[in-house]
């Protein structure tokens, strides 16, 4: 349930105003907060322009092009001022056009030396020249009768394991690997499509739900000179068994000599995980790293930085309890842990090989939120930071590790952007933010706070907006905007420009629980088999610390969210009617048992072993304890949360005799309400009185 990406183009639309989808009746126009919302929110998204923005660095560290207020720039070393240049190009969404569907996986590979093409196609491997001449089917087997698929993967495997790709190309263009595929006897789900249409359409998926069988996994190599293929031992000689080693085969690649492909293998648990080689010649295969989390899980795709030379590697780890880097060679070795922090490391940026330094960042600021640079020895010796860490901070090293573009910002400092020495000196300034219309619409810049978790032990961040014309003596309802997810955040140390739907005379919150990345395993290992209550509960009490401001009206809360925020929204309002009035739950999982199992037993465990908490965390459970106002949305054409989540929520809730509301997106997918509507319910409900 990766929708990060989706939360942020909807938080984006929210502050651009740009969903502007029109209700029949247009209900809203009429209603408190209107005027003011159209006046103001149009502008909010505007009215900060960012210091300089996509800096690129030229190959020899000695000028790098950026972006300000929609002109390319150049700046060099030693010049201190930047001129206008024709260089630079915003290439950084160029194959987006061309990128597979969510869930899905690239159809076909271009060979690194550009002659040769590989494919799939009506489930079989294909290769061809480069201009798609003299095809060669790589297998014949795949086709719907025997469910066999060749080339491709799953739905779960894009979704879950970040899996878009499902053929690799050796270094030396000789070889191919791809992935092999048994569906027979994975249970199917049909997600319609077209039904606003005369004529509709169905899609089959193989979708494999919490306790369902998984499709058994296998990679092979294909030798464009022998015309072998190869079936790699992925399960020391052993046939495929759902629930041990090897359950879930991905982040497949070769080593850089191609002479071993490397792969990750998971149990079924997610609290084993190994690096493994296999030779393609032979089949064989063998452990490089192999990590454990018992308690839990494990990181399912741990950072992972090949050097130069092609022997070693920096690996990230959470077996200390914090992330950190190892160097590794390929035999698996560890030459030496560079990293031994009791925070999180966060990414590698550079290896300077030549004077054996790693630089990277981690979460040694002020709190887990502002990122900050550090350099350390190869050798795991002299550790330092070269940034502030009162900011967060975004940084672009010169391929020569002379210097470093430091973007640093906080929650309600805007950017700024300097040029510093390597040292962590600065060299120059290259740019501010311009805040003059953020300050002329009125803007109040976002609050953070901090609350106790509802365990009592730990301290959690929390986001207050407010609207521009913010007055002290009202009394305010208050929206809380969530996703809540494991390993998300939505306390952020980005400058943050206040929610476009206070502008409708609402403060909108945003919390973080134990659910948050960036502070260690231990915190989130809270959630374990628990969710729906350890990051509920946090929720419930980041709400509660603001009661004791007197413009809060505490009577009048409402929560939304999409996905796991959708999930969120529901819970709140069912588990803590006392804290939460009214709830909008869009594309919502409403029983954990509905969704797929890779996400979802990673968090929950294996059903056979947390049947009660299944069937506590379950909004088919709970629907009889509603008391407050919901709204429920859902696509039709869902193929993530498919509307079967919906269908039984409602169905629970019929039956438990309780009145609510459902919005329904003919032929949409995974998405939300249109905020004009959303806003309708909630004034209804929270602002205006009723008789």
């Amino acid at each position: 349930m990766k929708l990060n990406t989706f939360k942020a183009a909807f938080c984006a639309a929210l502050s651009l105003g740009t969903i502007t989808v029109v209700s029949a009746q247009d209900k809203l126009k009429e209603m408190p907060g209107y005027e003011q919302y159209t006046k103001i929110a149009p502008q909010i998204r505007s009215s900060v322009k960012t210091s300089p923005k996509y800096i690129k660095w030229n190959d020899a560290g000695t000028a790098f092009q950026y972006m300000k207020d929609g002109e390319a720039k150049e700046f060099t070393i030693g010049k201190g001022e930047a001129t206008a240049t024709t260089k630079l190009k915003d290439d950084r969404y160029a194959n987006w056009a061309n990128r597979p569907a969510r869930g899905r996986q690239y159809a076909s590979a271009e060979s690194p030396d550009g002659k040769y093409k590989a494919f799939t196609k009506d489930r079989n491997m294909f290769f061809s020249n480069a201009d798609g001449n003299n095809v060669v089917a790589i297998t014949t087997e795949g086709n719907e009768e025997n469910q066999l698929k060749f080339g491709i993967a799953t739905w779960v495997y894009g979704e879950e394991l970040s899996q878009n790709t499902a053929m690799w190309w050796s270094p030396d263009s000789k070889k191919v690997a791809f992935y092999k595929f048994d569906e027979k006897e994975s249970k199917k789900y049909y997600v319609l499509y077209n039904q606003t249409q005369i004529q509709d359409s169905v899609e089959i998926e193989a979708y494999p739900k919490v306790g369902a069988k998984n499709l058994p996994v296998d990679l092979m190599v294909y030798d464009l000179e022998t015309k072998k293929i190869t079936p790699l031992d992925l399960r020391e000689g052993k046939p495929y068994n759902d629930g041990d080693l090897g359950t879930y085969i991905y982040d497949i690649s070769w080593t850089p000599d191609g002479k071993e492909l490397l792969y990750h293998s998971t149990n079924r648990k997610q609290n084993v995980m190994e690096l493994r080689a296999a030779n393609p010649n032979t089949g064989v295969s063998r452990t490089v790293i192999r990590e454990e989390w018992l308690p839990s899980y494990t990181e399912n795709s741990p950072e992972m930085h090949v050097l130069k030379n092609g022997k070693q590697f920096i690996w990230a780890s959470e077996r200390s309890g914090f992330n950190n880097y190892y160097l590794y060679d390929f035999s698996g070795k560890l030459v030496k842990q560079l990293t031994k922090h009791n925070f999180e490391v966060d990414g590698i940026v550079s290896v300077d090989e030549a004077k054996k330094m790693f630089y990277y960042t981690a979460r040694s600021g002020e709190n887990h939120m502002k990122i900050q640079l550090h350099s350390v020895k190869l050798n795991g010796s002299g550790d330092k930071r070269l940034t502030d860490p009162a900011f967060n901070h975004t940084v672009y090293l010169a391929p020569n590790n002379a210097y470093f573009v430091d973007v640093a910002e906080t929650h309600n400092v805007a950017p700024v952007t300097n040029l510093m020495s390597i040292k962590g000196k600065k060299v120059a300034e290259v740019g501010t933010s311009d805040v003059s219309d953020f300050k002329k619409l009125g803007l109040k810049t976002v609050e953070a706070f901090t609350f106790t978790s509802a365990d009592g032990k730990t301290e959690l961040h929390g986001f207050l907006h407010f609207p521009s014309n913010f007055d002290p003596s009202k009394k305010y309802p208050l929206l809380l905007s969530n996703y809540g997810g494991p390993a998300t955040n939505e306390f952020t140390e980005r400058f943050t420009t206040p929610n476009a739907l206070t502008e409708f005379g609402f403060l909108v919150a945003e919390v973080d629980g134990r659910n948050v990345k960036g502070r260690g395993k231990r915190l989130l290992d809270n959630l374990y088999q628990n969710l729906g209550f350890t990051e509920m509960d946090d929720f419930a009490a980041g709400i509660k610390s603001l009661y004791n401001r007197p413009y809060f009206n505490k009577n009048k809360v409402g929560v939304y969210g999409t996905s796991y925020g959708g999930t969120t929204s529901a819970t709140l309002l069912l588990r803590y009617p006392e804290v939460f009035h009214a709830a909008v739950a869009n594309s919502a999982v409403t029983d954990w048992r509905n969704y797929d199992n890779v996400y979802t037993e990673r968090y929950m465990g294996l059903l056979e072993e947390n049947k009660k908490g299944y069937e506590a965390s379950s909004l088919i459970t709970m629907a009889k304890d509603l008391k407050g106002e919901l709204m429920i949305f859902f696509g039709t054409s869902d193929n993530n949360v498919h509307p079967a989540n919906s269908l039984q929520f409602i169905k629970a809730l019929q039956d438990a005799g309780k009145s609510f509301e459902v919005q329904i997106g003919p032929d949409k997918g995974h998405t939300a309400m249109d905020t004009r509507r959303m806003m309708e319910f909630f004034i209804e409900h929270l602002v205006i009185d009723k008789e």
